[in-house]
């Protein structure tokens, strides 16, 4: 949660209530609305008004032929090669080689948050969102939340993973669980707290898990650091010993085993298991709330810096990206690698691709885009 997105959320609290007092259409041109609920299938080669075309802003790239009304929060490709887009407040967007189409979810609203994609060796896939979690075997969707045990009178998730064991980690408002397929399983943290703890919605949220390549877990928190676990055992680490702020957005592992931490109001660190590496203290970096970290296949490392843009980490060197390189927007939420090995970013105000050098509209590079 950026703080744009905090300043902005009442405006689109009432934005989203006004929308859903009346009928809403979501496609335009040769792309099809389909209801997994329903198999009749609806070409629409008119185009119709859309009322959610109205954004919180001006779309200059694409967004995805006006589904999505303020961007998308997290990009997926599955192994099957399909095009998967969680919006913040448009549901699900997929597109199969064929057709790019809002999912309907029955008993999920059309316009909930999705804020997690992960898949699993079987091939499912896995949504965290504002309404709980959500699985897709190929064939149907299914809805998990309260009825099963997910902790907590809120049903939002904005962590979720899958260990190498094939576990399901669930980080939502109501604390940390496991799910097994049918049922969550509440996993406490230490009640370690730091002093005067400032979470932004829960002390019991963890907005990222990571195992690292020894097995390690590792939980970032909202205010109260990063917890490390293995065997039964906990490590925590805070602002007093060496973090650099205890509101954690993101956690990463890159291939040489440093663990990167983003936060929210400390920037950028990297630990690499002994010593913190402080990129935004010493200078090196801009941009106190980061995160959004992404290794492509060449081994460069990605994040965000709210309002800066995006930077890139080669192994030596950083680059920053902004507007100027052809951004839409300097506030990035996602960021992808597609099987092609192209480069998508999620920002304010549409999606772009990067082509090696600059960043364009992402329909210059895939049209099925528009």
């Amino acid at each position: 949660m950026t703080r744009i997105e905090k300043k902005k959320s009442l405006l689109t609290s009432i934005l989203i209530l006004l929308v859903l007092t009346f009928p809403t259409t979501y496609c335009t041109g040769q792309v099809k609305k389909k209801s997994v609920t329903n198999t009749i299938e609806t070409n629409l080669n008119t185009q119709p008004k859309i009322l959610y075309r109205s954004t919180t802003f001006p779309q200059i790239h694409t967004n995805l032929n006006g589904m999505v009304r303020e961007f998308v929060r997290v990009m997926y490709q599955d192994k099957n090669g399909n095009y998967w887009f969680g919006t913040n407040g448009n549901g699900i967007i997929r597109y199969d080689g064929k057709t790019l189409e809002t999912i309907t979810i029955d008993g999920i609203h059309p316009h909930e948050r999705i804020i997690k994609i992960v898949e699993d060796n079987e091939g499912n896939i896995w949504f965290g969102t504002s309404a709980g979690l959500i699985k897709y075997n190929g064939n149907k969707f299914e809805t998990f939340s309260f009825k099963q045990g997910l902790p907590g009178v809120n049903a939002e998730i904005w962590g979720l993973s899958i260990d190498k064991s094939g576990l399901i980690w669930v980080g939502s408002i109501g604390g940390i669980s496991h799910f097994d397929g049918n049922k969550f399983t509440p996993f406490l943290l230490p009640n370690n707290k730091v002093e005067n703890s400032k979470p932004m919605l829960s002390d019991k949220l963890v907005f990222k898990f990571l195992e690292d390549r020894n097995g390690t877990m590792w939980f970032a928190t909202d205010g109260n650091g990063v917890f490390k676990y293995k065997n039964g055992d906990f490590i925590h680490l805070t602002s007093i010993n060496g973090l650099t702020d205890n509101n954690v957005s993101d956690i990463f592992e890159d291939k040489q085993g440093n663990i990167w931490i983003g936060t929210f109001n400390g920037g950028v660190s990297k630990y690499d298991g002994k010593t913190y590496t402080n990129f935004t203290k010493d200078g090196t970096i801009e941009g106190m709330e980061a995160g959004g970290f992404y290794e492509d296949s060449k081994g460069n490392i990605w994040f965000t810096a709210e309002n800066i843009g995006v930077y890139k980490y080669d192994g030596t060197k950083f680059t920053l990206y902004s507007t100027k390189d052809g951004l839409t927007s300097n506030v990035v939420l996602s960021i992808f690698e597609d099987n092609k090995g192209q480069l998508w970013f999620g920002t304010w105000q549409g999606l772009c691709i990067f082509d090696g050098k600059k960043f364009v509209n992402a329909r210059d590079k895939e049209s099925w885009t528009n």
